[in-house]
């Protein structure tokens, strides 16, 4: 298992993806799961600060999240729900969400499930989130915490939201990324933060083809390849 965390616009979806892909290995998005859980509160009509309420409709969500990396699917019940998850309203109360002790005990337990069905799958995975390392999976064989400037992680999102269609600006943008980092990193359950031997990689100057050079380079460093005996062929 390899286990990519670091805070929004660092390129972690998209690298953990195309990784995923190169080594034949499942993905999970744990991020996904949390806007999921989000999108359901808004449907309920909760205010995503009233943890108690929060809590109560994460242990009635029916969320399915996939694992293949070339098709990516979220659902909320029946319904896909992988565009309306990256909508602004979701992203501006996923915080206030997932700082909800509860909903994390949750997710937690399904995110182990799925990430040990992937690994009898497929032989291996790649995780991407904010805890990964440091809770979801401590014994992961890879660690790598992502981390960019603040403009640079602006721009990043300024520019996924426009080509995605969503309108947004860069000022506006980097208040939020800004904002999403306080709240992530000082929330009580699982906060933001680096697994104490995570390898970090800073994504400032690098493209997503030179990140995952540099990640496939530290999968060589350890000999990865070929651990897995699964139908991934790592």
């Amino acid at each position: 298992m390899i286990a990519l965390d670091g805070p929004s616009g660092t390129g972690k979806s998209t690298v953990a993806r195309r990784l995923a892909t190169a080594l034949g290995a499942g993905y999970l998005d744990t991020g996904a799961m949390y806007r999921t859980v989000t999108l359901a509160v808004l449907r309920a009509g909760v205010d995503p600060a009233d943890a108690e309420a929060v809590a109560k409709v994460a242990e009635r969500v029916a969320l399915s999240v996939g694992t293949d990396p070339r098709r990516q699917e979220v659902r909320l019940g029946e319904e896909n729900v992988g565009v309306e998850i990256r909508g602004q309203e979701v992203t501006l109360a996923v915080s206030a969400v997932s700082a909800v002790p509860r909903v994390r005990e949750l997710l937690k337990m399904q995110q182990q499930e799925l990430i040990a069905g992937a690994v009898d799958r497929y032989g291996g995975i790649v995780v991407e989130g904010r805890d990964i390392g440091s809770a979801i999976a401590p014994d992961a064989a890879l660690k790598i915490f992502l981390t960019a400037s603040s403009d640079a992680r602006a721009q990043r999102r300024t520019s996924q939201d426009a080509s995605e269609g969503r309108e947004s600006t860069l000022d506006a943008t980097k208040l939020d990324v800004e904002r999403r980092d306080r709240l992530d990193s000082s929330r009580a359950a699982s906060p933001l933060r680096p697994a104490d031997d995570a390898v970090w990689l800073d994504t400032t100057h690098l493209d997503v083809a030179g990140v995952l050079d540099r990640i496939l380079e530290l999968v060589d460093e350890r000999e990865l390849r070929g651990v897995a005996a699964g139908p991934g062929r790592w």
